[in-house]
């Protein structure tokens, strides 16, 4: 049995729902609601002593962080592999696939709590939110939310992410350059694991950004929202409201990006 705590909007949720549907796997979900705090219930830190989603748990074994998962599900579920037959592809794919954990995730997270998140989180009495900061188990990740929340675009944060995104685009548009998909000939876990951030700079309206780099990005992004499993996967779970912000503040926020994209 396949158990998967989530969140709609979560990028590395959206990751994990992606290989599942890649793969035609049935699985039973929980989804979390992290602006209310589900993540840091007693009942859920048991599983995820670090309060984030997802976590996959496979006939009572948990396994948490969504790369893990990621390629847990590709070796638990072999067919159809989601990983090329080439070293130097499979190379490649877990080149990629690093970089999402050493530092792409913690850019989008700031980029987007600094222009969207805030402004949810701001709704609350400041006594909840206090206590929400304060119930992240990671300090370091307590933090850097906090000053995201509270600062907004003026965050030490926002412009490290923001510099941290614009080599990501990069890079995505210099490795297609060899291939339909990021490792090379094959659909593989890299372009799984790089969906869901795409996505969210698309969201935002950010698409300019990408285009100034040619069609590359353009045409990759295509391809993955043809297949059957981004459906399934993200755009089945959008949660229209959350949507329509990320797209108003990111209109909002666009100028200054760009002159920063610029500087």
């Amino acid at each position: 049995m396949l158990e998967l705590y989530h969140n709609d909007m979560s990028v590395c949720a959206q990751k994990a729902r992606f290989a599942l549907a890649e793969k035609r796997l049935e699985w039973t979900g929980h989804h979390l609601n992290l602006r209310a705090g589900d993540q840091q219930k007693p009942d859920y830190l048991k599983i995820n002593p670090l309060a984030i989603v997802p976590t996959l748990v496979h006939d009572g074994v948990v396994i948490p962080e969504s790369t893990v998962i990621c390629e847990y599900l590709d070796d638990a579920f072999p067919d159809p592999p989601l990983k090329s037959g080439s070293a130097l592809e499979r190379a490649r794919m877990r080149l990629w696939t690093k970089q999402l954990d050493e530092g792409v995730h913690y850019a989008t997270g700031n980029v987007s709590y600094c222009l969207v998140f805030r402004h949810q989180f701001m709704q609350k009495p400041p006594d909840e939110l206090e206590a929400f900061f304060a119930a992240i188990p990671d300090p370091v990740r307590r933090a850097r939310v906090r000053e995201n929340v509270l600062k907004g675009m003026e965050s030490s944060h926002f412009k490290d992410g923001i510099a941290r995104y614009k080599r990501l685009v990069r890079d995505l548009g210099a490795a297609l350059a060899d291939g339909p998909w990021l490792a090379g000939q094959r659909f593989s876990l890299a372009d799984i694991g790089f969906a869901p951030y795409i996505t969210r700079l698309d969201q935002l309206g950010f698409q300019e950004w990408h285009q100034s780099y040619g069609t590359r990005i353009g045409h990759w992004y295509d391809r993955l929202r043809a297949r059957p499993a981004y459906a399934e996967a993200i755009t089945k779970w959008l949660n229209p409201p959350v949507v329509a912000l990320l797209g108003e503040k990111g209109r909002e926020a666009w100028p200054k990006v760009k002159a920063m994209l610029a500087a």
